[in-house]
């Protein structure tokens, strides 16, 4: 019998030089963190983001190890088993993981004038700017000679180091035999699967999971450069930019279309730079903004809505539309949730590509409600029952105005614990005891419900069933409107109901299906605005989630310059005038005015029918000016994100606007 030595010695040398891989990644990442961390320390320290910083930093650097790491693992059955094959696998290793260690530690040293230039780690900018080497390489030349000569050293003398090092431990790998490789193989791939993944959890961790302060780029350091880079590349694999056109327009003529149905003077815009943004002064006399408080619905179509003519599910909701401003033709833009909630807090558009909460461009300076009540004094909050960082939703909020983050991990022991997080009176519990503790700042919260959601499960006890199989859908819109009326009947005994602009209102349908080009009726959602400060009314026309948020601003007494391009609905005419919705199928738009749709498909010409009895029937007459606005506002929304049109602008810039048009913040 051979030594023991003798027989595991080929394994050990194998092993050895990926474990001395695995160490050097890590010191370099660590090194890398400790030296930004002390150059931004202010920053560290005021967000008090040490401890999570290097914490989460340890477990993002285990997920670009369990990367590199991947190729090798799988290669080494076939390369390290045999006497044949080892040569190559030797020359890959020697090769292979000094180039990927390089390539990180090239990416750290890169990382301080790209924070300098953009204030985040390396991101899809880093690869546009590729495009245009000549500039680049001026510019770099120009404003960054030091650091580039030392990068160049830096990586240069590094090449030489790592290759000489990996290529001596290389010589000492010998073959390890066939079993011994197919042994060893599966154990390692577990681990590095493991590694990538670095979560039990539904989702693995994205760059969502350390949005965890107000700062981008304190939440970025908890990554690595070469991370937040591949992150962006393979966002971008996703993305279509702005998403396809369905016509080619000059951009002059879109936003001319666009801002023709806004519904503002002329003399209201006040950026040249910015097409939309413009000036809303609020409808409502207000001694003190009001408080504000959004309740997204998971999945509450129209179908499941005795008030809208649904079934019999929603008593509370039912009981509560007369109370409040209730609209009947409410449409979602489209069939995501993401897509919901882009259109609520941002008033967004929608367009062909994924919505703007999980695109790149969206993730700093984006407009939302939150990061303009912000600027005028509010305190703003994520209030959810799941995984925040589901959907990028922690990421896209944390980095566009929203202050706090609550989520699955913060409740204490809860009544019920489903799939997608806590129950809906947990989060409803939590979001009571958030607003009581409020104080004297106004505030403005999104609460998010999710027991409403696939597999519908919710406590015992609460409802009686309206399905014998328990954990239908059905039975889901009744709990939840359950938990709901619950809510509601609780604030309104609160001290902060007065003070209060309460929005419901559904992301979307459970289920958009159907046979037609785009299933209008299935876009059908209940929208109720209630509160101690608001009377109750019906509002009939066609409306969508767009209008929500520049009329929530108008009934909180907020006057304001946003680049929303919805209607105030308070606004006097509003009922007068022909509503419009637009919204997202697959690759289908539909933009409907009152009764008429355009539906705009990809390489096809625009189709327009009327919509009657809850079909789309073919429209007998084309209305020209109907396509031409369909096309306008589908590409608007594709030229706002890419161009980066939906913002505000900077506050102090702002400031000014505000000094020479002789206003101050309020508007006063």
């Amino acid at each position: 019998m051979r030594p023991a030595n003798e027989t595991n010695g080929p394994m050990r040398a194998n092993l050895k030089i990926l474990l001395a891989f695995a160490i050097s990644l890590l010191a370099v990442l660590t090194l890398s963190r400790l030296l930004l961390v002390g150059w931004q320390w202010q920053r560290v320290a005021d967000a008090g983001m040490l401890q999570s910083v290097f914490v989460q930093g340890l477990r993002f650097d285990l997920v670009l190890l369990g990367m590199f790491l991947a190729i090798p693992v799988l290669l080494l059955p076939l390369l390290a088993s045999n006497r044949w094959l080892v040569p190559a696998w030797r020359v890959l290793l020697w090769t292979c993981l000094p180039a990927a260690l390089l390539v990180a530690f090239f990416m750290e040293l890169s990382s301080v004038s790209f924070i300098q230039q953009f204030d985040a780690r390396p991101n899809i900018l880093f690869f546009e700017y590729l495009n245009h080497p000549r500039e680049v390489g001026a510019t770099l030349w120009a404003a960054y000679k030091l650091p580039l000569l030392l990068a160049v050293v830096g990586v240069g003398g590094g090449s030489f180091v790592a290759i000489r090092s990996f290529r001596r431990m290389a010589a000492e790998v010998t073959p390890m035999g066939v079993l011994r490789a197919l042994a060893v193989t599966p154990v390692l791939l577990i681990v590095c699967l493991g590694m990538i993944r670095s979560t039990t959890d539904h989702r693995p961790v994205n760059p969502s999971t350390v949005a965890l302060s107000g700062d981008p780029l304190v939440n970025e350091l908890a990554l690595n450069s070469a991370y937040t880079a591949l992150y962006a590349l393979y966002e971008t694999r996703h993305e279509s930019e702005g998403g396809f056109r369905y016509a080619e327009l000059e951009d002059d003529a879109v936003v001319a279309d666009v801002r023709d149905g806004m519904w503002v003077a002329s003399e209201d815009f006040v950026s040249a730079s910015l097409p939309t943004l413009h000036r809303q002064e609020s409808g409502a006399t207000r001694n003190a903004h009001k408080n504000l408080v959004i309740i997204v619905e998971e999945s509450l179509g129209a179908e499941f809505v005795g008030a809208l003519g649904g079934l019999d599910l929603t008593p509370n909701l039912d009981a509560m539309s007369k109370h409040g401003l209730w609209f009947e033709n409410l449409y979602a833009t489209g069939t995501r949730s993401v897509r919901g909630l882009e259109a609520i807090v941002s008033g967004f558009t929608p367009t062909p590509a994924r919505s703007v909460v999980k695109l790149p461009k969206s993730q700093r300076d984006f407009f939302t409600l939150a990061d303009l009540l912000q600027r005028e004094g509010y305190s703003t909050s994520f209030i959810y029952g799941g995984e925040a960082q589901f959907d990028n939703m922690r990421r896209f909020f944390v980095n566009n105005g929203f202050e706090r983050i609550i989520d699955e991990d913060d409740y204490e022991n809860p009544v019920f614990t489903g799939s997608w997080g806590v129950s809906d009176e947990d989060l409803f519990a939590r979001a009571h005891e958030e607003f009581s503790a409020a104080g004297e700042r106004p505030f403005f919260s999104l609460v998010f419900t999710s027991s409403n959601h696939s597999p519908f499960q919710f406590p015992d006890g609460r409802i009686k069933l309206y399905d014998e199989d328990r954990n239908s859908v059905n039975n889901a819109v009744k709990y939840a409107d359950y938990a709901l009326g619950a809510f509601i009947n609780e604030a309104r005994q609160s001290s902060y109901w007065d003070d209060t602009v309460f929005l419901i209102v559904a992301d979307h349908n459970s289920r958009v299906y159907g046979n037609e080009l785009v299933p209008v009726h299935r876009f059908h959602i209940p929208g109720l605005i209630l509160g101690g400060s608001v009377a109750p009314d019906t509002f009939a026309p066609v409306a969508s989630q767009i209008d929500l948020a520049p009329t929530l601003l108008s009934l909180i007494g907020v006057t304001s310059e946003h680049p929303m391009i919805g209607h105030d609905l308070t606004q006097p005419g509003s009922r007068e005038v022909p509503g419009r919705a637009i919204m997202q199928f697959n690759t289908s738009q539909a933009y409907m005015m009152g009764d008429r749709v355009a539906v705009l498909q990809k390489d096809l010409p625009v189709r327009q029918f009327v919509y009657e009895d809850g079909r789309l029937a073919e429209a007998a007459t084309e209305d020209p000016a109907l396509e031409q606005k369909a096309l306008a506002h589908a590409a608007w929304s594709s030229m706002a994100y890419e161009q980066g049109l939906y913002r505000l602008p900077p506050e102090a810039e702002q400031f000014a606007q505000r000094v020479a048009a002789g206003t101050d913040r309020n508007g006063s």
